[in-house]
């Protein structure tokens, strides 16, 4: 069976692996901050999830289907991402940044698919990947080792099902007080990745955990964010108790609560555990449960 959340989020080594994640996908973003930003919020995230699980459905027995914009803004109001006409902006502002384009074979049809480009597919492929090794790392698996076989064929058979893995889950789509409070925020996904990567190991059941974080000027420099608007959101959070300061603000470290480390853990476990049950359901490979490994381990 695929591993559960209950599985990820209980398992010793957890906290260890999604920090080591979050350096993983800060790293990724550096890369190509301008595309990284494109899909910021958890609301433009779902709605490329979507898209890009249109496009991979687009076959040689079905060429005219795929990601048509018609097809997409009604799946859209279907799943209640957002509104018509913040979708059709998305996907405008998708073809304007170049993550997606019109099919070049196709022209002059009333109904022209789109497709993504080569930088979107490889920074979606690496997406993949990051989340595979975290789970090789907890149970143990070759998952990434299959993947790399072949990733642009099953990146394709997996993408769809973990879409609608994502779409379907109740838990990402309503994610908890700070985690919800991060997810509206341009770039809030990598504000909180962030975070999690600048605390050192640590037991996972401390009160508070400082972070690598000495100014708010700083951290929003380094994320590009507007210093003004991360502000606003870190006082909330911070009137919530999920961070706060060693000494005076903005003069001494930044510390996390436990409450917003395990939102933070809850939300990854979901997420990692959506993934593995694609790849698992799409390979037909099966993986040892954490919590016996790591008996036999002792």
């Amino acid at each position: 069976m695929a591993l559960t959340a209950l599985d990820l989020v209980t398992h010793p080594r957890f906290y260890e692996c999604i920090r080591e994640q979050s350096r993983m996908l800060l790293d990724m973003a550096a890369q190509n901050a301008r595309h990284a930003s494109v899909f910021s919020t958890q609301q433009r995230w779902l709605l490329a999830h979507l898209g890009l699980s249109l496009y991979f459905e687009r076959t040689a027995a079905n060429p005219t289907g795929g990601l048509i914009n018609a097809r997409f803004l009604e799946l859209v109001q279907e799943f209640n991402i957002a509104s018509r006409n913040t979708a059709d902006s998305f996907m405008k502002e998708m073809i304007h940044y170049k993550a997606i384009r019109y099919v070049s074979d196709i022209k002059g049809k009333r109904m022209r698919p789109l497709e993504p480009s080569e930088i979107t597919l490889a920074a979606v492929s690496g997406w993949l990947a990051v989340h595979l090794s975290v789970l090789d790392r907890l149970d143990g698996g070759g998952r990434i080792a299959v993947f790399a076989a072949q990733p642009e064929t099953l990146l394709a058979r997996v993408q769809p099902r973990i879409a609608h893995g994502l779409l379907s889950s109740k838990a990402v789509r309503e994610p908890e007080d700070t985690f919800s409070l991060f997810t509206w925020l341009n770039n809030g996904g990598i504000v909180m990745d962030s975070l999690i990567a600048g605390i050192s190991e640590t037991d996972p059941e401390a009160d508070q955990v400082p972070t690598d974080v000495q100014s708010v000027a700083d951290l929003a420099g380094r994320l590009m964010l507007s210093r003004t608007h991360l502000t606003r959101k870190l006082r909330s959070a911070e009137a919530m108790g999920s961070i706060g300061w060693t000494g005076r603000r903005g003069q001494s470290i930044m510390w996390v609560s436990r409450a917003f480390r395990q939102e933070y853990a809850n939300a990854q476990a979901t997420k990692l555990a959506i993934i593995d049950e694609a790849f698992e359901a799409i390979t037909g490979i099966k993986t040892a449960q954490p919590a016996a490994l790591e008996r036999a381990a002792g």
